[in-house]
């Protein structure tokens, strides 16, 4: 009987660790879907880091945008950054708001890092990010020109995310522009 009492304890010690290897090996799950994919993009007018004139998405309704929620300090938005930088010398235009964070901070962050950015907006009080709804940062939603949200991505940006999620949505996005009418 004593060496039944000792063996549960250990044979469920086992099989929690089988359990959560099993999980963690099946990969990443993918985070849950924005309520904004296929709606409008909520509007926004935020002060700018960089210059006096607002940024606000009705500016860059020229083609495809990705606004990306970052904060300097936010560790995986540092992992990802090379991922933006990328982006950005592919034209890609990115809309950077700067969450919850002290604006001389967020400057030496991308003083440091790089400007991936056309236009990076302050959210010092997390209103904007409470429209988009997001989770946490970084975060990062593609817009299509037409301003609405195509997909979304919450957790860094790596390669794997780039080429199966946020690239198939920007170039959907220029195709279905190249046969539709003007607006």
């Amino acid at each position: 009987m004593r060496r039944l009492a000792v063996s549960i304890p250990v044979l469920l010690t086992i099989g929690l660790f089988a359990f959560f290897m099993v999980m963690t090996l099946r990969g990443e799950k993918e985070p849950t879907q924005s309520r904004l994919i296929s709606h409008r993009t909520p509007a926004f007018s935020l002060a700018s880091l960089s210059s006096d004139t607002p940024v606000s998405l009705d500016d860059y309704k020229s083609g495809p945008v990705i606004v990306n929620f970052f904060a300097s300090w936010c560790t995986p938005c540092r992992a990802e950054h090379p991922v933006l930088m990328d982006l950005q010398a592919r034209g890609v235009n990115i809309i950077g708001i700067n969450y919850k964070d002290q604006p001389e901070l967020a400057q030496a962050f991308i003083d440091e890092l790089g400007n991936p950015f056309i236009a990076i907006g302050q959210d010092s009080n997390g209103r904007t990010g409470i429209d988009f709804g997001i989770t946490g940062v970084p975060e990062t939603f593609v817009i299509s020109r037409k301003g609405e949200v195509l997909t979304g991505w919450a957790g860094p940006l790596d390669r794997r995310i780039l080429n199966n999620k946020i690239l198939p949505a920007l170039q959907a996005d220029e195709i279905a522009n190249t046969f539709s009418p003007a607006d």
